[in-house]
């Protein structure tokens, strides 16, 4: 599943516009700075994530008009801080969304699209209605990190240790249309380990919330990897009993989920 076809052309397209008319990139900063208040350089552990969800802002927000060329992707790569590879991966996103379109030649570039309704629009109100994102990822977070350092703290016995291990590797290969459900009972089998029935209990109502959210936006395969990555070292972090890594990775692997969903979502 490989983003590179596109996202190379979207590359090629850029390095033109580069080089010919670095000047007209940025038009949105015209108003006074405001796309320079969005997009800021993201951290290291979601640099992905959270690139995509600034650009969607910039997108979503109407900060770059319709049929308008985003900054150059020289710009975008340095107020990101990130690296042309990844940022070419967060703009093949946004393609296979529709939301923006790469020209080729003297003036090309990538240009948002006119937006139309989308086919889960309807669906995706109801969804929305009545629940409050935020209190939802935040609560999502303190449950999941609060387990996670749970489990490092108290330690687990070669059972419950097998366990998880068990549901890490049910993830690992997963099909991408199964891969959401194995990521929740890996999610689940980490909250019951921590000993704390009500935790479990409420971390499982949460994350019913979440996955409601989470069925709303594509899945994403650069950020599938992502977060296999932390997965594997959060259940390092747990059986090797480092508490405050174990809370880290959580926090982090918390926020590149909330990342997505805010920028597709709000």
């Amino acid at each position: 599943m490989s983003h590179r076809g596109h996202a190379e052309d979207a590359g090629s397209a850029e390095s033109v516009a580069d080089a010919e008319d670095a000047s007209r990139t940025g038009q949105a900063d015209t108003d006074g700075g405001t796309l320079a208040t969005v997009l800021r350089p993201v951290r290291a552990g979601n640099g992905f994530e959270e690139a995509l969800e600034q650009i969607l802002q910039v997108v979503r927000l109407g900060l770059v008009p319709e049929g308008e060329r985003l900054p150059s992707e020289r710009e975008l790569a340095d107020r990101l801080g990130i690296s042309r590879v990844t940022l070419r991966e967060v703009l093949k996103v946004l393609q296979d969304q529709g939301l923006v379109a790469s020209r080729r030649g003297r003036y090309g570039g990538t240009f948002v699209v006119p937006r139309t309704a989308a086919p889960g629009e309807d669906e995706l109100r109801r969804r929305l209605k009545g629940v409050d994102v935020e209190d939802a990822l935040r609560f999502r977070e303190v449950l999941e990190v609060g387990a996670a350092g749970l489990c490092a703290t108290h330690g687990l016995d070669a059972a419950r240790a097998g366990r998880l291990r068990a549901a890490l590797a049910d993830t690992h290969d997963a099909p991408l249309g199964d891969y959401r459900r194995r990521d929740t009972r890996l999610h689940l089998v980490l909250a019951e380990l921590s000993g704390s029935p009500s935790l479990a209990a409420q971390y499982a109502a949460v994350r019913a919330t979440v996955n409601e959210l989470l069925d709303c936006i594509p899945l994403l395969v650069r950020n599938l990897e992502h977060s296999q990555r932390q997965h594997t070292a959060l259940v390092d972090a747990v059986l090797d009993g480092d508490a405050d890594g174990a809370r880290e990775i959580m926090r982090e692997h918390c926020a590149g989920t909330a990342a997505l969903l805010r920028g597709f979502l709000t």
